[in-house]
């Protein structure tokens, strides 16, 4: 089936007019179906849908004036006519897919809008990767809309990014057609501190009526946030507690409440709405990661809003956070986010509000899944060569490469140490006393040692630490050039041999990731595209991530999600401990740190 892209509303006003005023016959009208009104927050049972030109004509409660012999006929039956969901906050890279693979994968579950921020891929390839992302975004039977990336590197000074992000890359991808804002701010010192290249940044996208994306990682409430919500970011996604979502309603912003592979933050933060009684048309949903095994298994936005119902949310204000919240936010109001007249004719039926079975979705007008199979063609770009090899090592790594080295004379060393924390971006900094033998550091016990090769330049560089939480076993090691964000390789590993063997695997297959265990490959998702994605259909790309998953599982390691939690370890910009290629940062305070402490 071709794809068709919607037409502008100037450009078939008139025909939406004639349809609904019973002057010319509808081209498909969705029949006897239940309306779930999120303007107006109510259940309105016996009404149909008449569409024309992919966009709603009217919803009214028999639409037979305005069908024809020609007029296609979908029978609801009676279920919740639904607007198609919107993901506030993602990243396409996250799902190791394309974004014809993401589409194909999220469309049965009824997502028909997304807001995506492709700052992995720019990190890697810069402008001209953000260019591809945005091209094949477009070519979708849905609504992808590209956030321009803003912080490539995220921490300047803190890390080297493959390519770097400018105010003029910026000003330039506002005018392209696909472009709806500005991606995430995660440089938040930057705005605070009135950092020129941050505002002029940020003054590019306000210049055009576009939306700041906002990125505040730091539980500091005081001065530095106040400092930010004036520097103009319009929304944020990392709120950890209900004092958070409160704190960026009150000032203005939008809070994006995420539930990803490995973020769990709704629940933690709904009561604002269920208990405090704020006004939820201020909060919106969103996935930020999700990785394709979620995608596949448990599905994407229709697995946030049950979530949040769940949380004790009402059905209908969980909707409205996924639905009208996120396109009134972007400027979207009078193209999706409702059924109502005008807007893309973007509608899921569901035979029930609460545990939201996807069973038809109909994207622009027209039938794209039923009961969990994608009926639409999602097309590819044609990636060239140079986005499919990246992963450039300057020679083979060795076992020495993976030596933490002792002081002389030290039988034993205080370290500092990432700590992670399951289902939550934050890390801990913790400190640990691990034991010297011949004059090299040893992870011991719950700690292991992790790396990060520096691999968009080939200079060499491996960075050494050392991190808590994973509770990997026996002589293993896990490598991945899904290092967000500036996307160099981590190795996380118990043993020197393994860990080189993991990295040099990866810069022969030209990235994804890969378990080793005494001298074998356990699994390997292999990411040719910016060693970020894959363009084979998800169902593979989720069977390769349920074999790494179990993998890591069978080296020991027992947290959720942990593959997201070994992809976040070099991002500089959450608290508390991350590794980059200059070193071990304390985010807290935007400041390198010795790994070694002290000695005994």
């Amino acid at each position: 089936m071709t794809n068709l892209p919607v037409s502008p509303w100037p450009d078939v006003a008139a025909e939406l007019i004639a349809t609904a005023t019973g002057r010319r016959p509808a081209d498909t009208v969705i029949k006897g179906g239940v309306w779930v009104n999120v303007h107006s927050r109510e259940i309105l049972p016996g009404h149909d849908i008449a569409i024309t030109a992919g966009r709603i004509a009217c919803v009214v409660p028999d639409a037979g004036y305005c069908t024809g012999p020609d007029t296609q006929i979908i029978e609801a039956d009676g279920r919740y006519m639904v607007p198609g969901l919107c993901d506030a906050h993602m990243h396409i890279e996250s799902g190791m897919l394309t974004p014809a693979e993401f589409a194909r994968a999220v469309i049965p579950h009824g997502t028909t809008s997304m807001f995506t921020d492709p700052h992995e891929i720019a990190n890697v390839l810069g402008l001209e990767g953000v260019r591809m992302m945005h091209d094949e975004a477009l070519m979708q039977p849905v609504n992808i809309f590209t956030q321009m990336p803003s912080c490539a590197p995220s921490a300047p000074g803190m890390e080297t990014t493959g390519h770097e992000i400018t105010p003029e890359d910026v000003a330039e991808a506002m005018q392209w057609p696909g472009i709806i804002g500005l991606g995430e701010m995660m440089n938040f010192p930057g705005v605070s501190n009135a950092d020129p290249k941050m505002l002029a940044e940020i003054a590019a996208t306000q210049a055009v009526g576009k939306t700041v994306g906002g990125h505040y990682a730091s539980p500091d409430l005081g001065p530095a946030f106040a400092g930010y919500l004036a520097g103009g970011p319009a929304d944020d996604h990392e709120g950890t507690c209900e004092a958070d979502a409160i704190a960026r309603v009150r000032g203005g912003m939008r809070a994006m409440m995420r539930l990803g592979s490995a973020w769990y933050d709704v629940e933690s933060q709904i009561t604002a709405i269920t208990e405090k009684g704020l006004d939820p048309r201020n909060f919106i949903l969103c996935t930020d990661d999700c990785h394709s095994g979620t995608l596949v298994g448990d599905g994407h936005m229709n697995r946030v809003v049950r979530h949040a119902i769940a949380c004790g949310c009402d059905p209908l204000v969980a909707l409205q956070m996924a639905t009208i919240n996120t396109a009134t936010h972007f400027g979207l109001e009078r193209e999706i986010g409702s059924i109502t007249p005008g807007r893309r004719a973007d509608v899921i039926l569901t035979s029930d509000l609460e545990t939201l079975p996807v069973e038809t979705v109909i994207a622009r007008g027209r039938i794209v899944a039923e009961n969990g199979e994608c009926l639409v063609d999602c097309p590819h770009y044609d990636w060239p060569d140079a986005a499919r090899c990246t992963v450039h090592m300057a020679r083979d790594l060795t076992a020495e490469d993976f030596v933490v080295a002792a002081p002389d004379g030290a039988n034993a060393v205080q370290a500092n140490v990432i700590g992670v924390v399951e289902n939550q971006a934050p890390t801990k900094a913790l400190k640990f006393e691990l034991p010297v033998t011949a004059g090299r550091v040893q992870a011991t016990g719950e700690v292991c040692q992790i790396a990060l090769v520096e691999r968009h330049r080939a200079t060499g560089g491996v960075i050494n630490a050392f991190v808590s939480g994973f509770g990997y076993e026996g002589r293993m090691a896990m490598a991945s050039t899904v290092a967000h964000d500036s996307h160099h390789m981590i190795v996380v590993g118990t043993d020197d041999e393994q860990m080189a063997l993991a990295a040099n695997r990866l810069g022969a297959v030209g990235g994804g990731i890969t378990i080793w265990r005494d001298g074998e490959e356990l699994a390997l998702v292999d990411l040719p595209i910016a060693g970020l994605m894959s363009d084979a259909p998800a169902s593979e790309v989720a069977a390769k991530a349920d074999r790494m998953m179990q993998a890591m599982r069978d080296c020991g390691c027992t947290l959720n999600n942990a593959y997201m939690q070994h992809s976040l370890l070099a991002l500089v910009v959450i608290p508390a401990l991350r590794i980059s290629d200059l070193g071990l940062v304390d985010v807290r305070s935007f400041e390198f740190i010795p790994v070694l402490e002290s000695v005994s």
